[in-house]
């Protein structure tokens, strides 16, 4: 068993113990995280769980989360990047959040280019672990239930798009993204509900595009390059997909800090070609 099979078998066992203790913090507050975001306990206790199992595997050298200031030297391999629980403020209401792991074959910080591997963990109504690694030709997915994994085969993004998701207030986006925004709204069936994975898994499954734009409120865009953009877009570029920041692949964004921010999208590659070309002519 290599590296990235014992971080592939060790988030599946954490995942499946979240997955089963998550009501446990659906109301819990904590402090802010290191951007400033208001935490829930679940935050901090994902983020513990996943930290104890994945910082001491042999092979990772460094564990960098959105809930640390700081990356934690672990010694000498891999580093990895984590959201330990997107969309946790879902948790009050009841629906659904996730994890997502980028593996870095790199120091941090560091470009979607250096990753090895990306780990997306959705809780929903059932658990399901998508990951897309170097050493496989082929994105594959898991059902995670009842203490076991079972592969259920590869995963492709379909060809035809048919859902968009697009975050952010209308007034305080560009003119140019809301005249885009309407085109794809007009054409494709809205799906948005604020956590990240669960966004994005309408788009895996259903195709289409997913988005988090510059606003007045966040310029550089809300989602982390390390920790949510990057990772996500190694696994739809993986699975047949594309992935910008509205001009180039979020895989060659290059962070000059560890919780760095950029604007973020992720699809079938025409809605996203589209994208650009709309943002570049504005």
């Amino acid at each position: 068993m290599n590296t990235l099979d014992e971080i592939e078998r060790a988030v599946k066992d954490t995942a499946h113990y979240v997955s089963g203790n998550l009501a446990n913090y659906a109301n819990r507050s904590a402090g802010e995280n290191p951007s400033g975001e208001q935490q829930v306990g679940g935050d901090v206790w994902a983020d513990d769980l996943f930290f104890d199992a994945l910082a001491y595997i042999d092979g990772i050298g460094a564990y960098a989360s959105e809930e640390r200031s700081d990356v934690v030297d672990c010694g000498e391999g891999y580093s990895i990047a984590i959201d330990p629980l997107d969309g946790s403020s879902n948790l009050a209401s009841n629906n659904s959040v996730g994890t997502i792991i980028g593996v870095y074959d790199a120091e941090l910080p560091a470009a979607g280019r250096d990753m090895v591997a990306s780990l997306m963990v959705l809780y929903g109504p059932y658990t399901t672990l998508t990951i897309a690694r170097s050493d496989r030709e082929v994105v594959q997915e898991h059902l995670l239930r009842d203490g076991h994994s079972e592969r259920w085969g590869q995963f492709e993004l379909p060809p035809e798009a048919t859902v968009v998701g697009l975050a952010g207030k209308t007034g305080e986006r560009s003119d140019a993204f809301n005249d885009i925004a309407q085109s794809f709204e007009r054409d494709l069936k809205l799906r948005y509900g604020g956590a990240t994975v669960a966004d994005l898994a309408q788009v895996l499954e259903y195709g289409g595009l997913f988005g988090y734009p510059a606003t007045t409120g966040y310029p550089d865009g809300k989602l982390r390059v390390h920790f949510e953009s990057a990772p996500l877009a190694y696994l739809v570029e993986a699975a047949g997909g594309a992935s910008s920041d509205g001009s180039q692949s979020l895989l060659d964004v290059e962070p000059d800090g560890i919780h760095d921010r950029t604007p973020t999208f992720l699809g079938n590659t025409e809605l996203v070609d589209e994208l650009e070309t709309a943002l570049s002519e504005a």
